[in-house]
């Protein structure tokens, strides 16, 4: 799922971006704040496909996956975010960041 949203990022496709999100994320996103950040943020345009996960930490019904993310156009690594639960018996993706 990870790599569905680095990939939709990198091609500013916000429908497929969110395709796997969590009812309640999706009601929280305001899809044209997120249209105009995928539009001007060089990191979100450049996300690389070198990967690497640093670990997982579950929190009741979730479960938080840490990646470390490297962009393709700008030096240092990021800090990305993934926290999957259940929703009507499929995973889906309840929170989404890099920092």
């Amino acid at each position: 799922m990870w790599l569905d949203l680095v990939k939709f990022s990198n091609e500013g496709r916000y429908q497929e971006f969110s395709i796997n999100f969590s009812k309640s994320l999706a009601l929280a996103l305001n899809e044209i704040e997120v249209g105009r950040q995928f539009t001007s943020s060089e990191l979100t345009q450049s996300l690389s496909y070198e990967i690497d996960c640093l670990g997982l930490i579950r929190r009741g019904e979730h479960v938080t996956v840490l990646y470390r993310q490297r962009s393709t156009a700008k030096p240092g690594e990021w800090l990305g975010r993934l926290v999957l639960g259940y929703e009507d018996g499929k995973v889906k993706i309840f929170g989404a960041s890099i920092f």
